[in-house]
């Protein structure tokens, strides 16, 4: 669902629009409502950067929060809003910075696991998220694990790219996003033979290709300002 069409943010649309004093009130209205989503995580330690399109953070990402790392070594969890950024060629030609490629399609199963298991000691992590709620925590479902297992211990630094279509009222909201928009939409993409790929709502199934294997909720970055989240003014990822 287009985020600005959800019936919950709809009466909030009609009062901007009554004030009739702005020329963009989608624009103003995600301003507004990401900068309270910012005071919240700010408040659960998160160290947190707002942008307004795909460009802003990208230079965010690469002027700001890499400087400030110091970071030695990157690497990355499987993200489609980190790839359609086009953030990934820039972070793989960064000169003096070793880059564990995880998603490398030309080499064997067993080494893109091993690759997995070498990025949890990275300088800085670089991923998504699948779902923030309005008080500022983190909600992410898991495959193989390495996303959630870095969001929550390994890597110095932990980057998550937000765009504003994963804001949720509350965690409620947050897993019901999950399991039957984000869950079905990746097994999609990824072709895998699950009921929810067939049905685009969660089954709760026992297939062998099943992508919903590890929650986590991260209500709070420790130490603070490990956990960096760029909230983007546009609508992106799955």
């Amino acid at each position: 669902m287009n985020p600005y069409e959800h019936p919950v943010h709809l009466p909030f649309i009609a009062k901007i629009m009554e004030r009739g004093h702005m020329d963009k009130p989608m624009d103003q209205y995600w301003k507004a409502r990401l900068a309270e989503v910012k005071k919240a995580l700010q408040s659960n330690n998160f160290e947190v950067y707002l942008a307004g399109d795909v460009q802003e953070a990208k230079r965010i990402v690469v002027e700001e929060i890499l400087p400030g790392t110091e970071a030695k070594s990157i690497s990355w969890g499987g993200s489609s809003t980190l790839v359609n950024m086009g953030l990934l060629d820039t972070l793989k030609n960064l000169e003096g910075i070793q880059t564990i490629d995880t998603f490398d399609s030309t080499v064997s199963p067993e080494e893109r696991l091993e690759r997995r298991r070498q990025a949890l000691l990275v300088d800085l992590f670089i991923t998504g998220t699948n779902a923030v709620t309005e008080s500022g925590k983190l909600v992410n479902l898991d495959m193989f694990g390495n996303r959630v297992a870095a969001i929550t211990f390994g890597p110095r630094n932990v980057v998550l790219l937000v765009g504003c279509n994963k804001i949720v009222p509350d965690l409620e909201e947050a897993m019901l996003r999950v399991k039957n928009y984000t869950a079905p939409l990746n097994a999609m993409r990824l072709d895998k033979k699950t009921p929810c790929a067939k049905t685009s709502y969660c089954e709760d199934c026992g297939s062998p290709d099943r992508i919903c294997n590890s929650w986590t909720i991260t209500e709070k970055s420790f130490p603070p300002g490990r956990i960096k989240v760029v909230l983007i003014r546009e609508e992106l990822g799955i």
